[in-house]
């Protein structure tokens, strides 16, 4: 709950509009979206990367299959994976699907969203668990997120 209560203190201490929803906890990203009421593709699907010896969080929508190839380009890197569960865990304390898509001060990530986001009016992600889940202005979140990077390694096949 930690992590929620961080993302909760920033969204209000920024006034912005969102929306707070608990619910049974979700294991898929169409499973989420059902359960907000909202389409696959607002989903911020918030993946942790190890591009050669670094890690960084990144933002794709939910509705996009993310491309290894166009990812690795895009941060500069010879060699890139996912971080294992355990790697997870310990950089940011979350189980696989529970990471919300925010860097610093929430997460000690470096921060990429992916265009499939920017083309979004909203976002809804897990906030830090997978019974938590926030919606709101993209654009707000965008500003908050710190203006992370906007790449491009997604497709436009839907999962």
């Amino acid at each position: 709950m930690e992590v929620l209560t961080r993302i909760l203190g920033i969204l209000d201490e920024a006034g912005v509009d969102f929306r707070q929803l608990e619910h049974e906890p979700t294991l898929t990203s169409e499973e989420s979206a059902q359960v907000r009421g909202e389409p696959l593709e607002i989903g911020g699907k918030a993946i942790v990367v190890k591009a050669d010896h670094d890690f960084h969080l990144v933002v794709i929508s939910a509705a996009c299959r993310l491309k290894s190839s166009r990812l690795k380009r895009a941060l500069n890197a010879r060699k890139l994976r996912f971080a294992t569960t355990d790697e997870l865990f310990e950089l940011t304390g979350l189980v696989p699907g529970s990471v919300p898509p925010f860097g610093a001060p929430v997460l000690s990530l470096s921060l990429h969203v992916d265009k499939s986001i920017m083309d979004q009016t909203r976002i809804a992600f897990n906030a830090g668990s997978l019974t938590n889940s926030i919606i709101m202005d993209r654009n707000d979140w965008y500003e908050i997120s710190g203006k992370p990077p906007i790449i491009d390694v997604t497709d436009s096949t839907t999962t």
